[in-house]
C-alpha cells in the first residue's frame, strides 16, 4: 500500500514537474548522469541573506531522475549552504544505505526510498543533488 503511493508521487512529480523552466536570472549549470545519459540543467539564485532564493531545472531522463529533480527543487528552496548541504547528505544516506536520515526531513523525496535496492538508478535519484554539488563548486570557485 505504502509503496503503491511512493509510486504514485514518483510518477506525479516526473509528470508534473516542480520548478522546470529556465531562469534568465542567476547561475545555471548542465549536468549528464554519468551511467544513464539523462540531463539536466540546474537554475539557481542566492539572496543576499545566504539562502537559495530560486531554483529551477530543466532537463530529460527518467521517471526516477526528473521526480527527484522536481523535489529537490522544492526541498532546497530558502535554505542556506548548510541545510541544503544536511539534505544532500540526507539523501545519500537513503539511496547508498537504505537508512532515513533521522533529523533531516526530506519530505517527498523519501518516497524515493526504494531506490536503495535498485543499485542501477542510485545516480538517478541522485543526479540533482549531484548537480547541486556541482553548483556549488562554481560558485565557491571564483
Amino acid at each position: 500500500m505504502l509503496n503503491d503511493l511512493y509510486r504514485q508521487l514518483i510518477m506525479e512529480h516526473a509528470g508534473q514537474k516542480r520548478n522546470h523552466r529556465e531562469m534568465k536570472e542567476g547561475s545555471h549549470l548542465h549536468y549528464k548522469n554519468p551511467t544513464c545519459g539523462d540531463v539536466m540543467t540546474l537554475y539557481w539564485k542566492w539572496n543576499e541573506d545566504g539562502t537559495l532564493e530560486e531554483v529551477s531545472f530543466i532537463g530529460e531522463g527518467c521517471s526516477i531522475s526528473m521526480a527527484s529533480c522536481s523535489m529537490m527543487t522544492e526541498m532546497v528552496k530558502g535554505k542556506n549552504y548548510e541545510e541544503i548541504t544536511a539534505m544532500r547528505e540526507g539523501m545519500e544516506q537513503l539511496i547508498r544505505r537504505g537508512e532515513e536520515p533521522r533529523e533531516i526531513d526530506l519530505g517527498d523525496a523519501l518516497s524515493l526510498a526504494g531506490v536503495y535496492r535498485l543499485r542501477a538508478r542510485h545516480n538517478c535519484a541522485l543526479m540533482p543533488w549531484q548537480a547541486l554539488d556541482r553548483a556549488f563548486l562554481k560558485e565557491t570557485a571564483r
